[in-house]
């Protein structure tokens, strides 16, 4: 039984795919590559190809190794419909790219992971079975994960004691992963901000009133205060909207419809019967000596 040789990743943008294609890399311990498809891409004719043919050299000779498309959808897009594609570049890139899957046995240990915000235009050769043959849709993050998102994010802030972060995290359904850091990162610029102008404040007074005696042994890392994060949180925005999931939910029903998942399959019951009985009977005597199964090829090795 031969492994997968790759898995498309497709999903919002900001949920994580590159990050999760590193941590699969990271657990494999193997060898990590990631190409985002437009740097694939030259105005110069067949350098796009060779490109191509070097990269899955460069993770032949690195394996044990993870090949990351990131943004597939670029360098992968359904054949025939590129009106005003000069000379048909793109579709010569894509052909490179499925022949040099088709040549990667399942021993050089190069298992291939692409990711898109687009699969509904990726082209249906590259997703058929012994290619990019798994589909796994990587959903906008639940609450638990928007909690761990958050507290993966400020674990180097440090953060008030009256900064609730599951607080946050339940008032933030829809938010990706990238708008949770943003909203992480504009408190964190929040804090530097106030720390910096208390500072000039100080040089100030001192610069006033040489004679004063002005207290400089404050903290000179900042703490990150609620109103930081409620003053961030005015500024935040989700970058899915409703209407982009639901294209992403239909895009998975369609998928399962023309694959036929779903579908009830059993074997006949009366014919089972039938052969069984007839194989214990008249066919016992033309069986294979003991041994002989042994010695035959076995057909999934």
């Amino acid at each position: 039984m031969t492994p997968s040789k790759g898995v498309l990743f497709y999903g919002p943008p900001g949920c994580g795919k590159t990050l999760l294609a590193k941590a699969i890399a990271n657990e494999c311990q193997a060898n990590f590559i990631s190409i985002k498809g437009p740097e694939l891409l030259t105005m110069w004719f067949g350098e796009s190809e060779a490109n191509v043919r070097d990269v899955f050299d460069k993770a032949r000779a690195a394996a044990p190794c993870v090949l990351f498309f990131d943004e597939l959808d670029s360098i992968a897009k359904s054949r025939g419909g590129n009106v005003g594609d000069g000379g048909g570049a793109a579709d010569r890139v894509i052909n490179q790219v499925l022949t040099e899957m088709d040549g990667m046995s399942s021993k050089k240990n190069v298992f291939i992971i692409g990711a898109t915000n687009r699969p509904d235009i990726i082209d249906p050769a590259i997703l058929r079975p012994g290619r990019l043959d798994q589909l796994i849709y990587i959903p906008l993050p639940d609450e638990p994960s928007r909690i761990s998102i958050l507290k993966a994010t400020t674990r180097k802030s440090p953060l008030s004691e009256d900064v609730d972060l599951m607080y946050i995290a339940k008032v933030t359904k829809g938010f990706s992963g990238a708008d949770l850091t943003e909203i992480c990162q504009r408190a964190c610029k929040l804090a530097i901000r106030e720390s910096i102008e208390a500072d000039i404040r100080r040089e100030r007074e001192l610069r006033d009133n040489p004679d004063q005696e002005i207290d400089m042994e404050e903290d000179q890392v900042p703490e990150i205060r609620k109103e930081h994060f409620e003053e961030a949180m005015r500024f935040a925005r989700r970058s899915v909207t409703d209407s982009d999931i639901r294209k992403y939910e239909m895009f998975a029903q369609k998928l399962q419809t023309a694959r036929g998942f779903g579908q009830s399959f059993r074997f006949p019951q009366s014919q089972g019967a039938q052969g069984s009985s007839q194989g214990g009977g008249a066919g016992g005597g033309a069986s294979n000596p003991p041994g002989l199964e042994d010695k035959q090829d076995d057909l999934y090795s």
